[in-house]
């Protein structure tokens, strides 16, 4: 397809609902994951913003199965923060990442776009949306996949994929694969062409003539019943993705930038600490400053939200968000937390590798803090708590304390 400086581009966001994501209760529990601060922002704000770069941007779509309810104040927002239409659209029932695209392709086609980038809300990238698009039409295929190069170790934790090292074109695809195939792994964030919805449903018209072929006797009627997925839902990596590789239909662009998921608590403060870093070259504005005479000392990367209150004296940083409302007290030490709102932290307390749920105190002279040698997946949550004066909370490797 030809590329035009009038062709619109509109993006769709999978944001999940509340029976996924359980690994990242208890956090999820008081505020739907999507909308979870990193950085001093909404989870979801982050690939929102990165979708306002797309030249000719029509319209972006989040797509889960939250009540509108929890999503509208926030699209509300947003849209009126990045003067682009952001809509919500809830699915009735789980059809698969690329079943859910195709359910609402009417809305989606609305605006004739030439081009459909789809994004996972769990992704923390700095999601290189124009190169990808640029790439994607001078490649000519249907899609286009952003890939990085991980350690062979964790690459099976994903779909690991093998491209071509000339055309960059994706010769094969699997799904978190029991023996090592790449080390190049899919990173959750694409671009299509409109004709992904006939890929779409070609696969949902085979399994319909897979089924009335079934229907031979009961008792095979039985087994496809119970062993065949329904016609409409429909997976993107194993049902359209794998089919398609080795047939000049997609590609690949490689990130040699940052990218994780964000699947834990523990995984939000580190993922929080990239977005932070990132803030210095696309929104510089939203970083703190300060050298500890009228404002508190700040070190690295921080966010402070407006209406927080922090005392001259306190020392913040490095890798620190202070959500709304927060009162941070004298001589307080703030390390690689996330402190969301309404938190009290009085005077000479101690916060280190930890996340300071809403509402909670941390009473004088405490100390919330992780093992020295913590790793990623290692945090203390404490949520809805008091921590007592002279106390300390200590965590140790792969342990979490919840209060």
């Amino acid at each position: 397809m030809g590329s035009s400086e009038d062709d619109k581009v509109v993006a769709v966001i999978m944001v999940g609902g509340p029976t996924k994501g359980t690994r990242f209760r208890p956090l999820s529990l008081n505020i739907p994951k999507p909308l979870f601060p990193l950085g001093g922002q909404p989870m979801v704000h982050h690939p929102i913003s990165a979708c306002k770069r797309i030249p000719n941007l029509a319209q972006i779509y989040l797509v889960g199965f939250y009540e509108e309810r929890e999503f509208a104040l926030y699209v509300s927002s947003i849209s009126n923060e990045l003067r682009i239409p952001v809509r919500y659209l809830r699915e009735d029932k789980p059809h698969g990442s690329a079943g859910a695209l195709y359910n609402f392709r009417d809305l989606i086609m609305e605006d004739n776009p030439s081009h459909i980038f789809l994004l996972n809300c769990d992704v923390c990238c700095s999601f290189p949306l124009p190169e990808m698009l640029d790439a994607h039409r001078n490649y000519g295929g249907m899609g286009t996949i952003l890939v990085i190069k991980v350690s062979a170790e964790s690459a099976s934790q994903f779909g690991e994929l093998v491209a071509d090292p000339d055309t960059n074109e994706l010769l094969h695809y699997t799904e978190k694969p029991e023996t090592f195939v790449s080390d190049l792994i899919n990173c959750g964030v694409y671009v299509f062409t409109p004709d992904i919805f006939n890929a779409i449903q070609g696969v949902s018209s085979q399994r319909k003539d897979r089924e009335n072929l079934r229907r031979v006797s009961s008792f095979e009627a039985l087994q496809s019943a119970t062993r065949n997925l329904t016609t409409d839902f429909v997976r993107l990596d194993q049902d359209i993705l794998s089919p398609l590789a080795g047939k000049k239909q997609l590609y690949t662009y490689e990130t040699m930038d940052f990218w994780e998921q964000i699947k834990t608590p523990g995984m939000s403060l580190k993922c929080s600490g990239l977005y932070l870093a990132q803030f210095r070259l696309t929104s510089p504005n939203l970083l703190a400053s300060g050298d500890g005479t009228k404002n508190a000392t700040i070190i690295g990367d921080v966010y402070v939200h407006p209406s927080a209150k922090i005392h001259p004296t306190a020392k913040i940083g490095p890798n620190v968000s202070i959500s709304a409302n927060a009162r941070i007290g004298a001589g307080v030490r703030l390390i690689s937390c996330i402190i969301l709102d309404g938190v009290e932290i009085m005077e000479n307390a101690v916060v280190t590798n930890a996340i300071v749920g809403w509402k909670s105190s941390i009473g004088r002279w405490s100390r919330v803090q992780a093992s020295e040698a913590v790793g990623v997946e290692d945090e203390v949550v404490v949520t809805n708590s008091i921590v007592l004066p002279n106390k300390t909370l200590n965590v140790s490797v792969h342990q979490e304390i919840i209060l």
